[in-house]
């Protein structure tokens, strides 16, 4: 347990960043949620609408720290490459 203040004060912070951060990548997952299902439905137009809304959010959340920014563009390319494949 936190015993100085300076540690209870960091305990809070953690706390609150914890909260935001999961709150973060909860709307990430729903987003690429919205694209695989689009994917699975095998229809292209709901998938490329859906890439499209969801790789803003993916690259902000790489901005933001949840994601490393290697992995949000891994993810965006599989997830395109995907679409692409679907529409052609």
């Amino acid at each position: 347990m936190a015993n100085t203040p300076s540690a209870k004060k960091a305990a809070r912070k953690i706390e609150r960043r914890t909260a935001v951060n999961k709150n973060r990548r909860s709307r990430l997952r729903t987003f690429v949620r919205k694209v695989e299902d689009a994917l699975a439905s095998g229809d292209s137009a709901a998938a490329a609408v859906a890439l499209k809304a969801a790789e803003p959010e993916i690259q902000r959340a790489a901005q933001k720290g949840v994601l490393h920014k290697n992995t949000a563009s891994r993810k965006v390319s599989r997830l395109a490459q995907r679409v692409a494949k679907l529409s052609a």
